[in-house]
């Protein structure tokens, strides 16, 4: 039986005492765990449960057909099995990939704005779940950052959610083959470049996490020359996390970490195929706004270690984010398009053109 928490999130969050050693546990549980489980109720279970649904119905499409849902404007749509690459090795997982929903017409599509477009959908039923899901776990992922910011002991219980208004959440919807098709590995170690995940598992298995080890140093995955890619692959310790019927799983991103300076660490996670079946999962992304800068916290944090002041640990979310992308996927269509007509150039330009924020105050 495993030991991580299972934690129940309220509909709404008052400050109370019950809220505030809710917030404890949840900070404690990712600085003792990496990750938590995230109880639900029949109806987001519903939720979750035609997500699902949805899901295994169009990866179980003929390959051409799935292969037409791709968009070059945006680096939503469909993946293969073995596009993806982790730690120059490619994955085994088949992926649809749902970034932020951006019209053709709309005003950043049309001025070329780097990875903005719109889904290429497979269809309304896929589409009405998927944003359904979505939807819920945005409004956990923002009681969630207030818990997280109580936890911290900042002053200001929006602080963290000052960075995700019109936030560039995002979701990759997975599905693995049996370990018989394709070996052992589904994805390799690493960690990921977000704020905030929320992911839903079915009951096949195969999730694999590194808790925090005391000492242990974590490349800052938000600078170009560095990459948790593949790092730790083989070194225990690592946690399995089993699927546990009616709930989510929640863990940090690189984000957070640089956010506290290293006080909550960004999760290492792996994902191990199953000996003899199919394994679908669901990784939501709780992100900033594309044009949002991000800085670690004015805060005391104990174990800071002088984060907060250096000035490499400071960036803008959506050349973080196309970063990472072109990373990942060095041949797709967007990333060719995108190095073809001066993509990184409109990126520049934008990250000059973006406000930084104000450092937000947590000083208890």
């Amino acid at each position: 039986m495993s030991d991580i928490p299972v934690l129940e999130l309220p509909e709404s969050l008052t400050g109370s005492p019950a809220d505030r050693a809710l917030a404890a546990g949840m900070i404690d549980a990712w600085r003792t765990h990496g990750i938590f489980y995230l109880a639900t109720g029949p109806a987001e279970q519903e939720i979750v449960r035609a997500a699902m649904s949805e899901s295994r119905r169009f990866f179980a499409l003929p390959f051409a057909e799935k292969a037409r849902y791709v968009n070059d404007t945006t680096y939503s749509g469909y993946i293969a099995s073995g596009e993806e690459v982790t730690a120059g090795e490619a994955d085994h997982s088949e992926i649809f990939t749902v970034c932020k929903d951006i019209a053709g017409d709309d005003e950043r599509s049309l001025s070329a704005w780097p990875a903005h477009g719109p889904v290429p959908w497979p269809g309304q039923a896929y589409e009405r779940a998927m944003k359904a899901f979505m939807t819920q776990l945005g409004s956990m992922g923002e009681r969630l950052l207030a818990l997280a910011a109580l936890g911290l002991g900042l002053d200001d219980p929006s602080a963290l959610n000052a960075l995700t208004a019109d936030g560039w959440h995002h979701m990759r919807v997975l599905r693995f083959p049996a370990a018989s098709d394709a070996g052992e590995r589904g994805i390799g170690a690493h960690t990921d470049y977000g704020l905030l995940v929320i992911a839903a598992q079915d009951s096949a298995g195969g999730l694999w996490i590194r808790p925090p080890v005391a000492g242990e140093h974590r490349n800052r995955n938000w600078l170009g020359h560095e990459s948790t890619a593949g790092m730790f692959e083989n070194d225990e310790p690592w946690t399995y996390v089993p699927p546990v019927p009616g709930t989510l799983t929640v863990f940090p991103g690189d984000i957070l970490q640089l956010l506290t300076g290293g006080h909550l660490l960004s999760t290492p996670h792996k994902v191990r195929l199953a000996a003899d079946r199919e394994r679908y999962s669901m990784a939501y992304f709780h992100e900033p706004a594309f044009q949002s800068w991000v800085e670690p916290l004015r805060h005391a944090f104990p174990d800071d270690g002088g984060a907060g002041a250096d000035p490499e640990n400071r960036l803008h979310y959506g050349t973080h984010f196309t970063r990472m992308f072109l990373r990942c996927y060095p041949d797709r269509m967007t990333t060719l398009r995108l190095l073809a007509t001066g993509g990184l150039e409109r990126l520049a330009r934008l990250r000059e053109s973006a406000l930084p924020v104000e450092r937000m105050a947590g000083r208890r």
